[in-house]
């Protein structure tokens, strides 16, 4: 996940540098008087490389439009203060200034995407980003009974 501007600016210097090598590859291979398959196999690995750079690019680009993913059961809770910090154009230092904490203890959450964060903490976070969240249940399983979840806990 891009988290900075200029991780974003690198990003896209490597994706633009990645294309240039894909082509001349190609070229290489063809030389070789390889058939498609040849080279399609060949290339793949290179592919593969580019498609995940390009998504994560694609994907910055997007939060910094303000367009965020669903968050189901806090799955992927800490992405997604990453990505409204993004956002919201605040800068891991500025939102460690208006925390009060060290920008290192911004980087190493969010490099860590904020595994184990309490909601007090999240709160925190959201409040200093001039954020709020919206949380409500929408289905309940039809399976469970008081009983079930007296056996999960033994």
């Amino acid at each position: 996940m891009i988290r900075s501007e200029s991780e974003y600016r690198n990003a896209v210097e490597r994706l633009r540098e990645e294309e240039t090598r894909m082509t001349d590859r190609e070229h290489e291979l063809a030389e070789f008087d390889l058939s498609r398959e040849e080279i399609k196999r060949a290339m793949d690995p290179l592919r593969s490389f580019h498609d995940q750079l390009q998504e994560e690019v694609a994907s910055y680009e997007n939060l910094k439009r303000g367009k965020f993913e669903e968050l189901r059961n806090f799955e992927g809770l800490g992405r997604m203060l990453v990505a409204l910090r993004i956002a919201r154009g605040v800068s891991q230092r500025e939102l460690a200034e208006r925390l009060g904490v060290h920008e290192s203890q911004i980087s190493r959450d969010e490099r860590n995407e904020y595994h184990g964060i309490t909601v007090q903490r999240a709160g925190k976070i959201l409040d200093a980003l001039g954020a709020s969240t919206k949380t409500q249940v929408v289905s309940l399983d039809s399976d469970f009974t008081a009983a079930t979840a007296t056996e999960a806990k033994a």
